[in-house]
């Protein structure tokens, strides 16, 4: 390997690594964000936050790697073209398209990762992921009992403290409501003081209260107006909560498979093709539904419901309906408004069903072309980046950053434009590739415009669009301070 194909990868893995690095993080704390409830406050150990985290992480994988392409290759291209090392290179004999050819071979080795990722490690790294935020999510709150606050996480129990020690144990004042006998006994506990704990295998909260009360009031028989109260004072009273639904209990990853997002290639390949026989074979249930219910409309001939409560069969004439007795064609007219009913409603059942499974088939189509659209877009936003970058000829964090964001910005939009076309069924699964049949052309058009020498009147076009951006913004401001002056 020549020096010069170490100082490019060394200014390309750099900014590549950390960018990778950012994008994962941003991704991850956008997770944290949104299940930010369901992991604070009920006293999960930090290993199975850690773990959690770990297996959401490695999900984002495919997604952080076209970004941290794409700011990378803008980044690297800006700084060589900004400290003129660019114009050494190309001054030396060595032209543009050999400058890109380190870091093209960088992009192509991160496609086949990607690809490997999002095919072999993501459905696992999911699996686990789903796994273990069900159980989070599933565990309730730990025990927290503040005082002058109505605690009612307890099962059938609402228990209220005046005062709690500096321990954490000690109560004062404890009223207890025991709503487990349901609605025709009332059961109120009260005590001076008391202490809580918890077993040793902390499935059982025990509270040891004293000197207190056990007030008991039940209704006899189906009187509403008898209602004996029972008053029972004690020195100390022993009370076991069965706290075993509040302990973190992890399920079977067995549970959660077979769902597409859990799946490779071949598995996604399978299932859908599963799915599609399926859906074929209810289309065949339908037309014979609907050929049978139909069928003594088709073949003129109707069941009447005389009042003698014997069914019987009348033919239509062979000159029509108009010819028929008066009675008979009465009779023939409901049957045929029933049957049209009966059809149209059988029609709109099936038509929801097969829409659901065309929606979930296509679902499937979406998971299986994603693991080749993320992959591919890293080779596809580096050949935006990299001749962008060397157009541009601006380094640093601040311009490679905003371009970046918005290519991938646009990239990502037509992404999920045609993802939701496609779950609709408003376009075949091929549809996902459209964002990057559209990056193609633009990377092309760049690359051609970078390695050809005609970069120049491209990149004044966009010095001049940064020149009136900052004029713009400049006279905003001053319009902005003159109205609050």
């Amino acid at each position: 390997m020549r020096k010069i194909d170490k100082l490019i990868l060394k200014s390309f893995l750099g900014p590549l690594l950390l960018t990778f690095a950012i994008a994962v993080f941003v991704l991850l704390m956008q997770f944290v964000w949104k299940y930010i409830d369901d992991l604070v406050g009920k006293g999960l150990e930090f290993r199975i936050i850690a773990e959690l985290l770990f297996y959401a992480s490695a999900t984002f994988v495919p997604m952080a790697l076209p970004i941290s392409v794409l700011f990378a290759s803008i980044m690297t291209m800006g700084n060589f073209g900004e400290k003129y090392e660019l114009v050494a290179m190309k001054a030396g004999g060595i032209s543009l398209r050999r400058v890109m050819m380190p870091m093209t071979f960088v992009a192509l080795l991160l496609t086949g990762v990607g690809f490997y990722f999002a095919n072999n490690v993501m459905p696992a790294a999911m699996l686990k992921y789903r796994t273990i935020l069900y159980d989070v999510t599933r565990k309730k709150p730990a025990i927290n009992i503040r005082p002058s606050e109505y605690y009612t996480e307890i099962d059938g129990y609402v228990i209220r403290v005046d005062g709690k020690d500096a321990d954490g144990m000690t109560l004062r004042d404890v009223t207890i409501f025991d709503n487990t006998k349901g609605s025709g006994q009332s059961n109120i506990i009260v005590a001076r003081s008391g202490r809580m704990q918890t077993s040793a295998d902390e499935r059982y909260m025990i509270f040891t209260l004293y000197d207190g009360c056990y007030y008991s009031e039940a209704m006899e028989g189906n009187s509403y107006l008898s209602r004996p109260l029972t008053r029972v004072n004690f020195a100390e009273e022993v009370l076991t909560f069965d706290i075993s639904s509040f302990a973190f209990n992890k399920s079977d990853d067995e549970s959660f498979q077979g769902t597409y997002q859990m799946m490779n290639v071949s598995q996604l390949d399978e299932a859908a093709s599963g799915l599609e026989k399926y859906r074929d074979g209810l289309y065949d249930e339908f037309g014979r539904q609907v050929d049978m219910r139909l069928k003594g409309l088709t073949d003129g001939r109707t069941r009447t419901a005389p009042t003698d409560g014997v069914g019987d069969q009348r033919w239509l004439p062979a000159k029509g309906i108009a010819s028929a007795p008066e009675e008979d064609r009465r009779w023939i007219l409901d049957y045929a408004r029933s049957e049209a009913v009966q059809a149209l409603d059988e029609i709109k059942r099936y038509n929801d069903i097969i829409e659901s499974e065309n929606a979930y088939i296509n679902r499937h189509y979406i998971e299986l072309h994603r693991k080749f659209t993320l992959s591919v877009a890293c080779l596809l936003l580096f050949l935006v980046g990299a001749p962008f970058g060397s157009i541009v000829r601006k380094g640093g964090l601040g311009l490679p950053l905003v371009a970046s964001v918005g290519f991938f910005v646009f990239y990502y939009v037509i992404g999920m434009i045609c993802e939701k076309a496609v779950r609709e069924s408003a376009m075949s699964p091929a549809g996902m590739w459209v964002s990057s049949l559209v990056m193609l052309p633009i990377g092309i058009f760049l690359t051609l415009q970078a390695t050809t020498d005609r970069d120049l009147a491209l990149g004044q076009w966009f010095g001049l669009a940064g020149e009136r951006l900052k004029v713009r913004w400049r006279l905003l401001r001053m319009r902005l301070r003159r109205h609050h002056a």
